[in-house]
């Protein structure tokens, strides 16, 4: 069943996804745990998911269904954004069980099978299943090519079958590629949905609403009259316990390929031709096929790459990266990245994209800036008043919304101007809070909308631009600059826009995670 609501829809307006079985590989995971359940729950709670839910983790523990809806429970009241009610978690976690397995064994989806036929047979519903991959990538290929054996990828007569993968996709345009044909071996494209949490916030929702449902915005987005746009994603945070996989990854691969990429498209995008996956999907891959290449020589001229050394935040003293537990030693890993990206196409000849992304910055938050330009030399600039250009901001996290920043006369006899800030936020505009980023996900793919989901050739295409940088730092790292932990990035970044009459923004969102 597809749905064909607007990208802003909430959860309690969009259609109720027909019953299924949601089976989750890596049920004792820390995403099933944090992320997974509390958003079923909650959608649960508000009337979002069918009557007949049937969530079955599988894991390789043993676990008896009572214990794990237990831990399942503990979790969900740490980590739900609404407290968790005990006759709703009650109602909810009946449709929550248990199944051990170990992912390469053959035996163990065989009796998948029959539980999951077993529980459609009982309860008289069709064989829809919905397999979500919250394991690490070195797994997908033996649970793909069991779900292929065991026939479970393959959809039943009288339903469908759909597979959810997380990132990483792949850490290269090689790899990706390899992915995609194991995925496809399995399950059509049709059926497969890559998992970009970004595009389930409300506000990376709605920048297709803000654009193209006000022709205030639209007829003036264009090289014509905007003179950059700044996308940052910073994290006060280090590696957190994740130094394995982040030593490997860095700033480039971990955020930039997937997530700002994702918001870049959205924010240079064309009209679509309706509000189709692929018609959407079409239009963010044309983007990426836009972008010039940054390979060879031009990597040192539009590419900053820094790590973080010791430093403050909020007072406390923190450890540089090269001394976090996990970190190879001599690590030359990216943990700030900054990027010059120029999109060869007629809407935005000559408008330079900033993107940066790093980790230990004073705060944590994600927007999205366009900065418009100057108004003409003439009347108010030529009598002493310097004019701040317009921007409009789009918060992506924490505090979802919008700002638009304009030049105003202060009251009083003398002619003085000053910007001041027109503001919308989300939670405060609508009188509810917006729904998890996974609340929106899991609904789409039981619903069968794969809007807000990575096609086969986005991946690509993005690998394609991100290859050609990770190809010249792999021949030397001695553009590495380093940046205390509690800044806004190396001097470096700042130079990248001060060669384009710009300056970095600075984010003023409170800490958080």
């Amino acid at each position: 069943m597809n749905s064909s609501l607007s990208p802003n829809s909430d959860p309690i307006s969009r259609i109720i996804p027909e019953p299924c079985s949601i089976v989750i590989f890596g049920a004792t995971g820390d995403l099933t745990h944090r992320k997974l359940i509390p958003a079923l729950y909650n959608l649960a709670a508000e009337g979002g998911v069918p009557s007949s839910l049937n969530v079955v983790g599988v894991a390789r523990r043993e676990k008896s269904n009572d214990a794990f809806r237990d831990e399942l429970k503990i979790s969900t009241s740490k980590f739900s954004r609404s407290p968790v009610n005990e006759e709703q978690w009650k109602s909810f976690s009946h449709s929550i069980s248990y199944h051990r397995a170990e992912f390469h064994s053959f035996d163990g989806y065989l009796e998948l099978a029959k539980k999951l036929t077993e529980y459609e047979s009982t309860h008289n519903i069709p064989a829809n299943r919905l397999f979500y991959f919250a394991v690490a990538p070195d797994q997908f290929e033996v649970i793909l090519h069991n779900l292929k054996q065991s026939c479970l990828s393959k959809p039943q007569e009288n339903g469908w079958t759909r597979v959810i993968i997380e990132k990483p996709f792949g850490v290269n345009l090689e790899t990706a590629r390899h992915l995609n044909k194991l995925v496809h071996d399995s399950f059509p494209e049709s059926s497969t949905y890559r998992i970009d949490h970004y595009l389930g916030k409300e506000t990376a929702q709605n920048i297709m609403v803000l654009r193209f449902a006000n022709s205030i915005f639209e007829s003036i987005w264009n090289s014509k009259h905007i003179h950059h746009v700044q996308i940052t994603a910073a994290e006060s945070l280090g590696v957190e316990g994740r130094a394995g996989y982040y030593d490997q990854a860095g700033a480039l691969r971990d955020m930039v390929q997937n997530h700002l990429l994702q918001l870049l498209t959205l924010t240079a995008m064309e009209p679509p031709m309706s509000m189709s996956p692929d018609a959407i999907r079409d239009e963010k891959v044309k983007v990426l096929k836009s972008l010039r290449p940054i390979k060879g020589d031009s990597v040192i001229k539009h590419v900053v790459r820094a790590q973080y050394t010791e430093g403050m935040i909020l007072n406390q003293s923190i450890l540089g990266y090269k001394q976090e537990t996990g970190v190879a030693q001599g690590s030359s890993t990216e943990t700030y990245v900054a990027l010059q990206i120029a999109i060869d196409n007629w809407r935005w000849a000559g408008v330079p994209f900033f993107v940066r992304a790093g980790k230990r910055m004073p705060h944590a938050g994600t927007e999205i800036a366009i900065v418009f330009k100057e108004v003409p030399p003439v009347l108010f600039n030529t009598m002493g008043h310097v004019l701040d250009p317009n921007v409009l901001v789009i918060r992506i996290q924490p505090d979802e919304g919008i700002s638009f920043t304009m030049s105003a006369k202060t009251p009083g006899s003398r002619l003085h101007i000053e910007p001041v800030k027109m503001d919308f936020h989300y939670g405060t505009s609508f009188g509810k809070p917006n729904p998890e980023a996974y609340e929106r996900l899991l609904l789409d793919a039981m619903n069968g909308d794969a809007t807000l989901f990575a096609r086969s050739d986005e991946v690509e295409e993005a690998w394609t631009f991100i290859d050609g940088i990770e190809e010249a730092w792999n021949i030397s790292s001695d553009d590495l600059d380093f940046y205390p932990g509690g800044s806004w990035g190396p001097e470096s970044a700042d130079a990248l826009l001060h060669k384009n009459q710009a300056s970095w923004r600075t984010l003023s969102f409170k800490n958080t995670k």
